[in-house]
Order: C-alpha cells, then sequence, then structure tokens
C-alpha cells in the first residue's frame, strides 16, 4: 500500500496519495485501499489526543511563563499544534464520507 499513502511527517500520520484516479484502479485495489485507510484512519483519534496532551503541557508552561519572548513561543507552538489538531480532524471526516460511499458502490 506504500504507492497510495505517502506519510506526513506534520499530521504524524499516512495519508492517501493517489498517481491515477480513483476509478482507474480496479475494485480489488479500492478496496485494499480502503482497508488500509479505515486501519489509518482508526488511529487518528489517538493521535488528536497526543496532539491535545501536548496543547495542555505547553498551557500549564504558559501560566507560569514570566519571559514574553517564551510566551510568544509557546503561543505559537499552540497554534500549530491546534492546527494540526484541525487538519486531521478534516482528514478523518473527509474520508469518512468517501469510504462509506464507496463502500455502498462495491
Amino acid at each position: 500500500m506504500k504507492e497510495f499513502f505517502n506519510f506526513d511527517s506534520r499530521l504524524g500520520i499516512s495519508i492517501p496519495s493517489f498517481k491515477v484516479g480513483w476509478d482507474e484502479l480496479s475494485l480489488g485495489i479500492q478496496h485494499q485501499i480502503l482497508l488500509h485507510w479505515e486501519k489509518i484512519r482508526g488511529h487518528i483519534p489517538d493521535r488528536i489526543a497526543e496532539l491535545e496532551s501536548l496543547i495542555n503541557q505547553k498551557q500549564a508552561e504558559l501560566n507560569d511563563e514570566s519571559n514574553f519572548t517564551r510566551s510568544c513561543k509557546l503561543n505559537s507552538e499552540i497554534a500549530e499544534l491546534a492546527s494540526i489538531i484541525n487538519d486531521l480532524w478534516l482528514w478523518y471526516r473527509t474520508h469518512q464520507d468517501v469510504t462509506s460511499e464507496k463502500a455502498h458502490l462495491g
């Protein structure tokens, strides 16, 4: 399945990456891709929980930080983690619709 997924280091998961259109793939390959994606997708909530834990740690640091420069850095890191969480939820929800739709067509 490596040819159909690329690891995204920012998100911490593999995401679909097709060199050809979905309809150009055989039904067997489509089914394998969907099964593989469901395994990845199932780990997204765990990844989000990890990132939320990091946010909580950084917020705790921020509460005790008196250095303005360090506070700005922590705020920036928290914003980036929140952005990653948002992107993960988008992947989780978008492909839930796609996989459900394709499963009913197959």
